[in-house]
This record gives C-alpha cells, structure tokens and sequence, in this order.
C-alpha cells in the first residue's frame, strides 16, 4: 500500500468502509455514562481488540439494549471467548456483537435452552433466520456480565460490515456521547538495524532508546545516537481518556524522517483473518520474553495489514555523514496528539555480516522444509513475516518419549501454522492416542497433541520453540463443590481439571435423559435445578468427563429432591 492511499494525519472510518451508516444512528448499548475499559484495535496476545468495552460500574446484569433495528442472526455460548454472545444484523449493512453477556432476555434465553437440550451441548453456536427474533432498537436484548474469557464485568460490542465480517472501531459512533482531552503517551522507542545492513552505536542488535520528560511535559531521546545504514523503529505507547486510569490501544501513528512520512498506521478496521499480523505489527520477542508491546514502524515483507502504508517499508537509509530528523506524531480518535522528535547522527561504520555458521536460512516468500534426526518441520509458504536464519539444537534424554527439539533461539511466530513431526523413542502405548507433542516454555509444559503415524506424532504448530512428546494417561479429576448444599440451593457443581491434555468433553444426564451442566471459564460446570425437566423424588445423576487423549472420569450421585 503507497502512502497516498491515507493520508497522513486524518484517519477517519468513512473513507475505510464500503457501507453507510449515521453515527447517531446508534443508541448506546447501556444506559450509563461511557466509560470505556477498553478500546477498538488494543494489541493482544496474536490478535487486535476487534471491539469497544464499556464500563458497567464494576457489576453484572446491567440492561443491553439493541443500538438500531434488526434481529438476532447468532448466538453464541461457551465457556471461552465471548462467552454469552449476541449477535444482532440491522438493515444498514452491519451487524453488532455484544459479549460476556450474563444471561440472554426471556425469550431468547428459552430458545437457547431449547437448542442445548436438542444438541445435548453446553456449547452452541446458533445461526438464525430473520423471523424469528425482529428487534427494535432500544429492545433490552440482555443483561451485562462477566462469561467467557473476561477479566472483570464489562460489555464487549462489536460492528462489523455483515457481508464481509471486517469490524470497524465503534467508537466512531458514539464520540459525541464522551469528552476526551488526553492525548496519547510514549513510553519508550525500540531502534532495529537491519540484519546485515544497518548498525546502530556500533552495534547489529536492535536497542531501547530511554526517554526523558520534561516538566513542560515535552519529551525527548537520551544519549547519543550514531547509525549507519538501513534501520528501522518501533514504538511503545498507550493512550489515555478523560474520567478513568485505564490504558488504551493508539488509534493512529506517523513517523517522518526530514519532512517525509515513511510509515503511518490507522487502526479503524481490520478483518478477523488479518488480526494474526499484529505478530508482525509487533516486536513478537519482546512481547514473549518481557510481556511489553513495541508497535514497528516498519513493514515486513510477510505482513498484509491494509491499514498500514509506508515508503520503502518504513525502513530508513542513513547513507550521509549528518543529522537525520525524525518526529513521531500518535493521534487518537478525537484528535488530541502527541509528538516526539528523534535525531540520528549519521557516521559510517562497518556493518557486520550475521553469522551464518549453523543457520539455515528460510525464506518468508517460499516453502520451507528442515529435518533432522527424530524430527521433520514444514512451514509453508506465507506463515513466516520475513527470512530467518533458522537455527536447530537439540536436547537428548533417553529416558524420555523423544528429545527436546529446540525450533531456533528466540520465539518466531507462525502465521497461520506449520507442520512438526516428532519421532517416538520408546512406543509402548498401545493407545496411540495418549502421545502428543507438547511446547516447553518456562518450565511449563503446554499440551498441542497430534495424530500417531508409524511411530511419529505429527501435529501443526503456532510458533517456534522448545517440542517434545509426552504421554497422557492420567483421566480427567471430577471435584464435587460444597456437595452439602447442593440440594437446598438447589444446585450441582463440580470443578473439571486434567493433568495435561485438558478436559475435551463433558456429559451429565439425570435418570438417563441429558442434563445441563453450564460451564464458566474456571472449569466449573453447574446445574441448576429445572422444574421443567426435574419432578421431585429420587434420581440418579452420572456424569462423564473426556480429555483430549480420549481418557475418562465417571461420577455417578444418588439424591432426592422434595
């Protein structure tokens, strides 16, 4: 994308959109002052907030209403993501999502009931037609909560173009509802020299530039900063609002270099198979090893981000003995800005070569195969962001199912997946199905599985690391809670753990007939008495619980309810 595609400095959702919609054409989900906790497009492990999080007081069941007409096209239930979602299609071209709901209305709650007793699951993921919930606007269509994978109550809202699934920043629709005057801030720079063709400070490795502020509050670079060749920067920063101490994603950066804009990013839409490129958006070792995110002002060949655009892929050439100017300008979405300035002294200095002794170079452009002794690795084409010099070490244990294959030195990220087989040291299983690769970090040791073939497990992985197989034997652990009172409150809970492949499927009947078990995101499944379904007298309760190697947990429970 050329820069005369955006144009620096203006970053407005009308010209990203290909559908019409009127900003005060919404309503606010909530009756309550807009507070925000989190916003559209905040950087997240391997994905981009896709929506705007409203405040709801820091409790549950706050009414959500409908933001215009339509009716509800989806919905969706699990102990996950967004947990209780709601999914309303509005005659404009967009549908609006709102997530971690706490329960559904009346009648949408009974139809969801119907639906999970049909499919004798929990989990649903339903798909409706128009006639059978029209909604008006201003319709309380649920109650605010905490489901899925939240951390804390809030609603999670969403609008996206219905044709394409792209989301847009809602914000956009309801900024004349809110009061901001507080511009973003930068917290530190990162300064890349290109590997093999830039140096920075005599150094090839990529550097934190310190910050200092002023009491003016101007900010400004410390220290002397000598480069030579092609190099390239990253930024950390947050922005802030009025009323609140959260921290926000940044709508909007440009950096210049001499008056010139090389790069400038304006986060106002992406689509959802897109939102794996903040890998690349971001500095993924950084991220990994100090949990800190650096935004690149640079593009790497591999990344498609559309709302992105640079000259010479935001890289900057110093090649004369002089002071290069650069300013940052980070933008939000009401206009308040923030501006830094960098100078880079130009002195020649010897660019040193990477070492390739033990490298294996991949290209992000092609098709990618290495092997070795136990282990084959194939990461195809379009899953790596630039070339690698690949590098391979190995950590043998006879004692083990297999050695560790360390998959180079730093963390690397996969775009979509690459294909890892292991081979097996020791097969004595006689249910395959118990072995699987595994990912060792930090001393911990996450379960990613795979098929059994001819004394290999072959598996798709998201990142390079440290492999291995393991075996799973052990069955899932049924944990009954506070058992005491279960028939006063009239409620049956259990907490479901596994030791390492994780619990896959769970499974309670009463008398034999399917009974619904929720589940919230601790592994903590629920029945709730249902007059409906439940007469008084006595009843035998079973429960079956699944991991992911296909070992099983039965508890069974006799009780009477009067």
């Amino acid at each position: 994308m050329q820069l005369h595609h955006i144009i620096a400095g203006i970053c407005t959702i009308s010209s990203l959109i290909n559908f019409s919609i009127k900003a005060q054409e919404l309503r606010a989900p909530l009756d309550l002052p807009i507070l925000l906790s989190g916003n559209f497009g905040e950087l997240r492990s391997n994905h981009f907030h896709s929506g705007i999080d409203f405040k709801t007081q820091g409790v549950e069941g706050k009414p959500v209403h409908a933001v215009q007409e339509g009716y509800v096209s989806r919905i969706s239930v699990s102990p996950w993501g967004y947990g209780n979602g709601l999914y309303l299609t509005h005659p404009d071209g967009t549908t609006t999502v709102y997530g971690h709901l706490q329960k559904f209305s009346k009648k949408i709650a009974n139809y969801v009931k119907e639906q999970q007793y049909l499919q004798e699951s929990f989990n649903v993921n339903l798909t409706l037609t128009p006639d059978i919930f029209p909604i008006e606007k201003g319709e309380i269509v649920a109650f605010s909560g905490n489901t899925g994978s939240s951390g804390g109550p809030h609603l999670h809202f969403e609008v996206r173009n219905t044709k394409t699934e792209e989301v847009v920043d809602p914000l956009e629709f309801f900024k004349n509802k809110i009061t901001d005057t507080r511009p973003p801030k930068i917290q530190e720079i990162m300064i890349y020299p290109m590997p093999g063709k830039g140096i920075v400070n005599s150094s090839s490795k990529k550097q934190e530039l310190k910050l200092v502020t002023a009491k003016n509050g101007k900010q400004a670079i410390t220290g002397k900063l000598e480069a030579w060749g092609e190099i390239g920067l990253a930024i950390k920063a947050y922005d802030y609002m009025d009323n609140t101490t959260n921290i926000y994603g940044v709508k909007e950066i440009v950096l210049q270099a001499d008056s010139q804009t090389i790069f400038h990013s304006c986060l106002d839409m992406y689509a959802f198979d897109e939102s794996r490129y903040l890998n690349s958006f971001t500095d993924y070792e950084t991220w990994k090893d100090k949990r800190s995110f650096y935004m690149k002002s640079f593009i790497e060949p591999g990344n498609r981000l559309r709302f992105i655009a640079s000259e010479n892929r935001g890289i900057l050439t110093i090649n004369e003995p002089r002071e290069y100017h650069l300013i940052y300008k980070l933008s939000d979405i009401f206009g308040n800005t923030t501006q830094l300035s960098i100078w880079i002294k130009g002195k020649e200095q010897i660019i040193p070569q990477p070492n390739m002794e033990g490298a294996e170079l991949f290209h992000w452009g092609s098709d990618n195969r290495f092997g070795a002794k136990g282990i084959r690795l194939t990461i195809p084409k379009g899953n790596l962001y630039d070339d690698l010099l690949f590098r391979y070490s190995v950590k043998e244990d006879s004692t083990a199912l297999s050695a560790t294959h360390i998959l180079h030195n730093h963390p690397v990220p996969l775009h979509k997946a690459g294909q890892l087989s292991i081979r097996l040291q020791s097969d004595t299983l006689n249910n395959k199905q118990q072995y699987g690769i595994i990912r060792l970090q930090n001393g911990r040791a996450s379960w990613i599985g795979g098929t059994y073939k001819n004394g290999w497990i072959n598996a798709d992985i998201k990142e390079l690391g440290n492999y291995a197989i393991r075996q799973d034997s052990q069955a899932p652990t049924i944990t009954p809670i506070n058992k005491e009172t279960w028939i006063s409150k009239q409620i049956i809970s259990f907490r479901l753990s596994d030791n390492l492949s994780g619990v896959q499927s769970y499974k309670g009947t009463i008398d034999g007939e399917y009974a619904l078990f929720e589940m919230n995101n601790k592994s903590v499944i629920s029945y709730h008495f249902d007059k409906e379904r439940l007469q008084p007298g006595k009843h035998l309760l079973e429960l079956t619980v699944t991991d992911a190697c296909d070992n099983l947990t039965f508890y069974s429970y006799t009780f009477n309810w009067k």
